[in-house]
C-alpha cells in the first residue's frame, strides 16, 4: 500500500450572495477533480454564499438559497461518490448562526463542523453575525435533516461539532478546522490530530494585507510540523466583495513542516491547487515521537471528539503528483543547497573542535586525493584554525600502494601543501608484500584479501603514527558507505572520530564544491575541483594500462544516487521495498529502467543486513542531519538480525 492522499483546494470566482451561481461553480470543480482521481476537495470558507456578505446572512432568502443549493451539491455528490467534499456555508440552528464546513460524501451530508474562535478586532467583526460552536449546548448538536431543507434519504440527523473526525478508505483520518481556528491559542487542529487526523483541511476567507500572505504560509507550515500532518489551507478568492477588503485566493498544502504546493500568483480566483501528500511519512513520524503520543494522553480529557465514517472505498491517488528529489540528502536550489552544505561543515567543525579542545591532542589524517579524504581534511584544518592553533598541528599521510593513481596521489601532496599542514608520505607496498608472505596470500590473486590488507595497513599506520605526533586519527568514511558496509573492518572502519560518520555521499562532493568557494581555502580551489572530478574508487587494484584508476565504486556496489535514495526512504520513513521501489521508479525514470533499480535495491537490502555488525562499534561522530546510523542514537540494530523477508519482497516485484 503506497498510503498517499490526493487534495484538491478549489477556488471558485464566488459572486457575493449568488448562491445559485456559486453552487454551480462548486459543482463544476468536483466534477473537475474527480476526473483526476482526487480523494478530497475543500472550498473556502461561506463558498457557497461568499464570505462578505454582511447583514445579507440575516435575510431568509439567503438561506433558502443554501439549502437548494446544499440539495444541488448531494446530487452532485452522488454522480460523483468517490470523493469527499468539504464545502463552507452558513447554518442557523435555533436562535444562533453558526460558520460551518459541510462534510459530504456518496451524495450523503457526513456531518458539519462550526468555526470555533470567531474574530472581532480590526477589520474583523464577526459576531455581529456568528456564534461560536463552543456556545452550542450539546442537546442541538444534532440537526435533522428538515431543518437544512434536505430529505431522510441525505441521513436523519446530522452531527454538528468542533471534533468530527472524519475516516476515509484504508484508515485515513481527518480533520476540519475553519480560518481563524488556525489563529487561536489553542487550535481546534491540535486536539483533531491528536485524536488521530492525519490531515487537516482549514476553510479559510482570510484578507490581504502587507506580509500577511507570508505569515499564512509559515503558520500552516509550522502547525503541520508541530501536530505531523497534512494541512490543506484554501482561502477566499478575489472576488469576495473589495468594499473595504481584498482577498487573494491564497491556497497552501504543506505535509510535516514541507510545502508541497501553493498559490503562485498574488491575488488569484478561479482555480485548484492538487497535491498527493503521503500519509507514510506521516504515520512513521507519529510512531517514532513519543512527544506526540505523551501529549496525546496529557489532552484526552480535552478531547470530545466523534468518528465518523465518511467512506469504506480505498483511497485513489497512485502518489503520482507527488514530488520526488532523486537526492534527498541535497537541496535542489542552489541558494539552499548552498547554505545546507555551510551549515553541516560548521557542526562537522564545532563536533571536531571540541573533541580536540578537551583531549588537547592534534589531528592525523590519512589523505587519498578523494572525496571523504577530503572533506575530513578541510573540516580538521578549520577546527584548527578556530582553535587558534598552528595548522601544522594537523597532520596528513598519504600512503600510497598497489592501487594508487598519478592524479590522487599527486592530488593528495598539493592538497596538503596548499592548506599549510604538516605532510607525511608513507609508502605502503613493501609492508604489505610483507604481510602478503607472512600470511600467505599469492599477491597476483587480486581478491579481498589482497584489498583488505591494504587497508589495515594504512589505518595501523594511522593509529601508530598518532602516538607519535600525540594526535588521533579523524576518520573519512561517509553514511553511505557504513549504509552499505563499504569499509574494511579495523580497516578504514575504525578512526578516534568520525567527522563524516552522518553525511552522504551524494552531498559530499557538494559539500567540498560550497567550502572551496570560501577564501580561507583559496589556496586549494583548484585542486580542490580537481578532486571533485577524480572518479570515485577505493583505488585497492591496480592501474590500467594508462595509468587510470580502474576501480569505480559505482560499477561494485552501485550507483550512490540510488543507495542515498533507498537509505532515506528506508530509515527515515520505514517504507517498504514496494513502496521504495515504486518510487525510485519515478524519480530516476530518466536514470535507470526498473530491473536495473530492482538489482541495486536487491543489493541495498542485502548489503544493509550483512554489514550491521561494522555499524555496531562505530567511532563517535556527530549527527547533522535526519538520518544517522551511529549506534549509540539513531539506529540499533542486532548484527545478526535476518533481512529475508526484505529480499522476498524485492523478489516478487
Amino acid at each position: 500500500m503506497l498510503d498517499f492522499i490526493r487534495i484538491a483546494c478549489a477556488v471558485p470566482p464566488v459572486r457575493v450572495a449568488d448562491v445559485k451561481k456559486n453552487t454551480a461553480d462548486i459543482c463544476r470543480y468536483i466534477s473537475q477533480a474527480d476526473a483526476q482521481n482526487t480523494d478530497v476537495i475543500v472550498f473556502p470558507e461561506m463558498a457557497m454564499t461568499g464570505y462578505t456578505c454582511q447583514d445579507l446572512f440575516f435575510q431568509d432568502t439567503l438561506f433558502d438559497a443554501v439549502r437548494g443549493g446544499l440539495r444541488e451539491i448531494l446530487a452532485c455528490s452522488a454522480a460523483h461518490p468517490a470523493i469527499m467534499i468539504v464545502v463552507g456555508l452558513p447554518v442557523r440552528v435555533d436562535m444562533r448562526m453558526l460558520n460551518c464546513a459541510a462534510i459530504i460524501s456518496a451524495g450523503k451530508l457526513r456531518g458539519l463542523t462550526a468555526k470555533t474562535y470567531i474574530p472581532n478586532y480590526n477589520e474583523f467583526y464577526e459576531k455581529r453575525w456568528f456564534a461560536s460552536v463552543t456556545a452550542l449546548p450539546e442537546e442541538k448538536r444534532r440537526i435533522p435533516v428538515s431543518a437544512l431543507g434536505l430529505d431522510a434519504e441525505n441521513c436523519d440527523t446530522v452531527l454538528l461539532t468542533d471534533g468530527l473526525l472524519l475516516e476515509l478508505g484504508d484508515g485515513a483520518k481527518i480533520g476540519v478546522e475553519i480560518c481563524e481556528d488556525l489563529w487561536g491559542p489553542i487550535p481546534p487542529s491540535n486536539l483533531l490530530a491528536l485524536g488521530g487526523a492525519e490531515v487537516i483541511l482549514n476553510l479559510s476567507a482570510s484578507n490581504e494585507t502587507i506580509g500577511k500572505r507570508a505569515y499564512r504560509r509559515e503558520l500552516v507550515k509550522h502547525q503541520s510540523a508541530a501536530l505531523s500532518c497534512v494541512y490543506a489551507y484554501c482561502s477566499a478568492g478575489s472576488t469576495e466583495s473589495t468594499q473595504d477588503l481584498v482577498f487573494s485566493g491564497q491556497c497552501v498544502i504543506a505535509e510535516n513542516g514541507t510545502i508541497l504546493g501553493e498559490t503562485d500568483e498574488p491575488i488569484a480566483t478561479d482555480y485548484m491547487l492538487i497535491r498527493d501528500c503521503d500519509l507514510g511519512r506521516i504515520r512513521a513520524d507519529r510512531r517514532k515521537n513519543k512527544s506526540f503520543q505523551d501529549a496525546a494522553s496529557v489532552f484526552t480529557p480535552m478531547m470530545h471528539q466523534t468518528a465518523v465514517s465518511v467512506s469504506r472505498e480505498p483511497l485513489r491517488s497512485d502518489g503520482s503528483l507527488y514530488r520526488l528529489q532523486k537526492l534527498p540528502f541535497v537541496p535542489s536550489a542552489k541558494t539552499d543547497r548552498f547554505e545546507r552544505c555551510m551549515e553541516i561543515f560548521n557542526m562537522q567543525v564545532a563536533g571536531l573542535k571540541q573533541r580536540l579542545s578537551v583531549i588537547g591532542s592534534n589531528a592525523v589524517i590519512g589523505i587519498s586525493g578523494g572525496l571523504d579524504s577530503t572533506l575530513a581534511l578541510l573540516v580538521s584544518v578549520e577546527a584548527m584554525r578556530q582553535l587558534g592553533r598552528p595548522l601544522t598541528d594537523v597532520y596528513g599521510v598519504t600512503m600510497p600502494c598497489f592501487g594508487t593513481s598519478d592524479r590522487t596521489y599527486s592530488n593528495s601532496l598539493e592538497l596538503m601543501r596548499t592548506l599549510g599542514i604538516s605532510s607525511r608520505e608513507i609508502n605502503i607496498r613493501q609492508a604489505v608484500d610483507i604481510h602478503f608472505r607472512d600470511i600467505g596470500h599469492d599477491k597476483s590473486v587480486l581478491n579481498g584479501t589482497y584489498e583488505n590488507s591494504q587497508a589495515r595497513e594504512r589505518t595501523q599506520i594511522l593509529m601508530d603514527y598518532a602516538s607519535v605526533v600525540n594526535g588521533i586519527v579523524i576518520g573519512t568514511g561517509d553514511l553511505s558507505e557504513l549504509a552499505l558496509g563499504w569499509c574494511t573492518y579495523n580497516g578504514d572502519h575504525m578512526s578516534m572520530y568520525g567527522v563524516n560518520a552522518s553525511i552522504p555521499k551524494t552531498l559530499i562532493r557538494w559539500m567540498i564544491e560550497a567550502i572551496a568557494e570560501s577564501p580561507v581555502f583559496a589556496a586549494s580551489k583548484a585542486v580542490l575541483q580537481d578532486v571533485l572530478d577524480t572518479p570515485i574508487s577505493p583505488e585497492l587494484l591496480p592501474p590500467d594500462a594508462q595509468g587510470k584508476i580502474s576501480q569505480h565504486t559505482e560499477d561494485l556496489v552501485g550507483p550512490y544516487a540510488l543507495h542515498d535514495f533507498f537509505l532515506y526512504h528506508m530509515l527515515r520513513f520505514g517504507f517498504a521495498p514496494t513502496k521504495i521501489y515504486t518510487l525510485a521508479c519515478r524519480a530516476f525514470a530518466d536514470d535507470f529502467d526498473a530491473e536495473t533499480i530492482r538489482k541495486w535495491l536487491k543489493a541495498f537490502y542485502r548489503r544493509f543486513f550483512t554489514q550491521q555488525f561494522k555499524r555496531s562499534c562505530l567511532p563517535d561522530g556527530v549527527k547533522v542531519g535526519s538520518v544517522c546510523l551511529s549506534p549509540r542514537g539513531d539506529w540499533r540494530m542486532p548484527s545478526d538480525a535476518s533481512g529475508h523477508i526484505w529480499l522476498d519482497e524485492v523478489e516478487n516485484l
